[in-house]
């Protein structure tokens, strides 16, 4: 029997890159998977091998999640672990605008905008807020959200995405002590590098070439597998290719504490 047999998890962006890599964790100790996911192809071949069940989820979408929810617990019977993976750049692949050319903020269309809002900070608040009742049901439960080192340190190349990371990082930090209460721990893990289906395979091969890490998915999967099944919340765990993962620590604000004695 693995670590979490019996439990129920649910991942967001489960058709490919980390959150696959995460299903199949999840699902190699022993748990129920609901992948989750746009892309209906790979999404359900994903779940079809892991035995688990496929989910067209638009993240972005609050009551699309609410009646996502209500069909795990019911189909599945509860929800125990929650992964909110779903994540997306400014510009989607394709568009003609590429990672290596200058940002330019005064010819950022709406759309493109909205898109990466909708996924990024949406997709988690909503994940969340539809996730609590039900881990609740459970008598509690873990969540782990994917920020990144963007939400940690400025990455000038996406200052949008970066924004969206330093979301979900003080969301993680903030909303963590309020579920204390209720047995529900939730974490963000920051990765690095990852090769994924985001960065692409040209990025990639011009990070390696710069002697930059890059980690493979199943490194991260790991790290979410450790965060799940510890007690600790509100951590952001930096997950860098060849360096275990570690907990990042902000300075304190002097001058907001309890005055001293």
């Amino acid at each position: 029997m693995g670590a979490l047999s019996g439990k129920v998890g649910f991942v967001t962006g489960g058709a490919s890159g980390i959150g696959l890599a995460t299903a199949e964790r999840f699902a190699a100790e022993g748990a129920q998977v609901v992948v989750a996911d746009l892309d209906e192809g790979r999404g359900k071949k994903a779940a079809d091998r892991l035995g688990g069940r496929f989910e067209c989820l638009d993240v972005g979408d609050a009551t699309a999640w609410a009646t996502c929810v209500e069909r795990v617990r019911a189909q599945e019977g509860g929800l125990d672990l929650l992964h909110l993976n779903a994540g997306a750049g400014t510009y989607p692949p394709g568009s003609g605008t590429a990672p290596g050319q200058a940002f330019d903020i005064t010819a950022m269309p709406d759309d493109a905008y909205r898109r990466i809002m909708s996924t990024n900070v949406d997709g988690v608040v909503f994940g969340v807020r539809a996730a609590i009742p039900a881990l609740r049901a459970r008598g509690g439960g873990a969540i782990v959200v994917t920020a990144s080192v963007a939400g940690l340190i400025p990455y000038a190349p996406e200052p949008i995405y970066s924004m969206t990371k330093h979301a979900l990082v003080g969301y993680v930090r903030a909303l963590a002590p309020l579920l204390v209460e209720h047995q529900i721990t939730l974490n963000a893990i920051c990765p690095g590098i990852v090769e994924t289906k985001m960065l692409g395979p040209t990025a990639a091969k011009r990070a390696r070439e710069a002697g930059l890490p890059v980690a493979q998915p199943s490194v991260i999967a790991d790290a979410i597998f450790g965060a799940v099944t510890s007690d600790q919340t509100g951590q952001l765990l930096v997950t860098i290719a060849g360096r275990p993962p570690a907990h990042y620590e902000f300075a304190p604000v002097v001058g907001l504490g309890p005055a001293e004695p």
